[in-house]
């Protein structure tokens, strides 16, 4: 075989492993893309559900305030009612007044036409925790492939400059891990 062929068939040959490079690195930078987007969807996600999850919780707690407002107020008048010589009409109004509060005392604890009575509120808070803790539960594996993926994509930049199979090999283990983190922080089998 003259130097000519020999030549033409390594030229072949070192052609197919840069178009494999190539396509390698292509592959890798969008996973990286579609991982970097999870990842940062992921973090919106966890932060927005636990700023939601307190602010139910802080809506509860002024709900049990005022709740606990109208039933010291509820006590004082069933004191008075049992204690004082009142007339019809004071008692009357005092009686009125007894039902309204406890109209409310039992409006904050369970309100489900608005969902902002307690039980309500605490249901609320609860799955915004549970959205919240998915999210970070996300999180942490597109940070595990976007790494990945960027030294995949290095690994592969040298492969093609040094012609070197092993640093291809490197990456290709690379960027499939990247690959599996990336699904894997969608759908958290793992």
């Amino acid at each position: 075989m003259s130097s000519v062929e020999s030549h033409d068939i390594d030229t072949d040959t070192n052609d197919h492993f840069k178009t494999r490079c190539a396509l390698l690195v292509a592959t890798s930078a969008m996973v990286l893309a579609i991982a970097s987007l999870g990842g940062s969807n992921a973090a919106k996600d966890a932060t927005a559900e636990n700023i939601l999850a307190s602010n139910a919780y802080a809506f509860y707690q002024a709900k049990n305030i005022r709740q606990t407002a109208y039933k010291i107020a509820a006590d004082n008048i069933d004191f008075q009612l049992a204690n004082e010589k009142l007339n019809p009409k004071q008692k009357a109004k005092l009686e009125k007044a007894l039902a309204g509060y406890k109209k409310n005392i039992e409006r904050y604890e369970s309100e489900p036409e608005t969902g902002e009575g307690k039980k309500e509120l605490m249901v609320s808070a609860k799955k915004h925790e549970q959205s919240r803790d998915h999210a970070m539960k996300q999180d942490p594996w597109f940070d595990y492939a976007e790494a990945l993926l960027q030294i995949s994509i290095v690994l592969t930049s040298v492969a093609i400059i040094t012609n070197r199979r092993t640093f291809f090999k490197v990456s290709l283990v690379l960027g499939t891990l990247g690959l599996l983190s990336t699904l894997n922080g969608f759908l958290l089998i793992v």
